[in-house]
């Protein structure tokens, strides 16, 4: 018998799947973030490079700092506060109310 793979993408077939109409924007690759700004993980499927782990999707945090081309982004997971480094592209601005 063949061994399950269990890597990182394992499951996620349908979860990070692209929509039929969604093109590559070079423009998310190149988005800037400030400190204290709030942002929503949302993994972008074409790259691979920074991605957030998948059971995160659609969390909320704080950008804390840059470091490199990626920010790290603290978040609250329960009662734990983790800190999470994610590059651009697999952000997106949190609109103010």
């Amino acid at each position: 018998m063949v061994r399950s793979s269990k890597g990182f993408r394992r499951t996620t077939r349908q979860k990070l799947k692209k929509g039929l109409r969604h093109k590559f924007k070079p423009e998310d690759y190149l988005k800037e973030f400030k400190e204290n700004e709030k942002v929503v993980l949302s993994q972008s499927p074409s790259s691979h490079k920074g991605m957030p782990h998948p059971k995160l999707k659609g969390r909320v945090g704080r950008v804390m700092s840059r470091r490199g081309n990626a920010y790290v982004i603290t978040l609250k997971v329960g009662k734990a506060e983790k800190q999470v480094i994610a590059r651009p592209e697999h952000l997106k601005a949190l609109k103010a109310k």
